[in-house]
């Protein structure tokens, strides 16, 4: 087998030796489609994120050697080709992950476990002491909500919250059963204090720091 060049000159020109946006974005799928196969490192969890980079950088240099190009502006417009397909696969991605975060949250605060938890905050004295009396709860629910077929379920949440003296958050527990939720855990924190304020413990879990009742 021959070890000639596929190119000549041999070394990419200076003018095309630049950061390859195809191989960075595409990384393994880019590697196999201009032959240059040590891209597959991508796939390897912990190393994926210095073999893009390596990839942006050298990518260029790589795949004038490993594949027969024209001439300079055939290895340009593929290159550019990449990186356009590239950027519009990341788009798409991300833009789905985005919309699915977007989805869940108005759902979550939809949700029985979440209505019930922001009604005993925003009626608490204490709470409005602490945070004022207009409290209302961020865009960004966090946790999860899952109900079987059979009508049991559970929930998890927590919930920025804000008003006009601070901010602080929320973290809720509620279960369900036979088709109704009940609240069993719900503390709010008021950031800048050590103290929460515990609106719900139903089963009377030990609280780091909360005020206990004589």
């Amino acid at each position: 087998m021959s070890s000639e060049p596929l190119n000549h000159p041999a070394e990419i020109p200076r003018e095309l030796d630049r950061w390859n946006w195809g191989a960075f974005l595409l990384n393994w799928i880019w590697g196999i489609g201009n032959s240059t196969l040590i891209a597959l490192l991508a796939l390897i969890p912990g190393i994926n994120l210095i073999v893009m980079i390596v990839l942006g950088m050298r990518g260029s240099r790589w795949a004038w050697r490993n594949r027969y190009w024209r001439d300079a502006e055939h290895f340009r417009m593929t290159q550019r080709r990449w990186a356009i397909a590239g950027l519009v696969i990341w788009i798409v991605v991300i833009g789905g992950v985005a919309g699915l975060f977007a989805s869940i949250v108005p759902m979550m605060k939809r949700s029985e476990a979440y209505q019930m938890s922001m009604e005993l905050i925003q009626a608490d004295e204490r709470v409005e002491q602490a945070l004022g009396d207009d409290v209302t709860a961020g865009f960004w629910v966090w946790g999860n909500i899952s109900v079987s077929a059979g009508g049991t379920g559970r929930a998890e949440l927590s919930i920025p919250l804000s008003g006009s003296k601070g901010t602080g958050s929320a973290y809720a527990q509620a279960v369900r059963a036979g088709g109704t939720w009940e609240l069993l855990l719900l503390v709010v924190r008021a950031e800048g204090s050590n103290v929460p304020i515990v609106l719900r413990n139903k089963n009377n879990l030990q609280i780091p720091n909360a005020p206990i009742d004589l």
